[in-house]
């Protein structure tokens, strides 16, 4: 299986990429006003975000209209795997067992797990 090495998104960039997932493709100037309502950041701040999340590859400025180069499942997936590796030594049972100790997990989510499990022991 190859990963794919899926570039770094911080916190604050986050809340922007969860604006242009929504929204994409869209205009530069069009981010910039919902940034200011959603996010209450000025201008500058989203060119600059925009500017250098393109520089890293997460996303394409081209004629003005911003679209993404990775997907959000890509971006959660690698800050899951990111931290499974840093904080649990790269153990998910080890995971799973420190967020299910101080989460209650309700009978539906049980449930969703498990089939997850299943389809994958199943290959799919």
């Amino acid at each position: 299986m190859v990963i794919l090495e899926i570039p770094k998104v911080f916190e604050s960039e986050y809340r922007f990429c969860l604006i242009l997932w929504e929204h994409e493709p869209i205009k530069s100037s069009e981010l910039v006003n919902i940034c200011k309502e959603q996010l209450g950041w000025k201008p500058t701040t989203t060119y600059t975000v925009i500017k250098r999340l393109s520089e890293r590859g997460v996303l394409k400025n081209e004629n003005t209209i911003v679209s993404s180069l990775v997907s959000k499942d890509e971006v959660q997936a690698s800050e899951i795997n990111e931290m499974v590796e840093k904080t649990f030594e790269g153990s998910l049972p080890a995971f799973i067992a420190a967020f299910t100790k101080h989460q209650k997990i309700s009978e539906k989510e049980i449930d969703e797990v498990q089939r997850m499990i299943d389809r994958f022991r199943q290959g799919e």
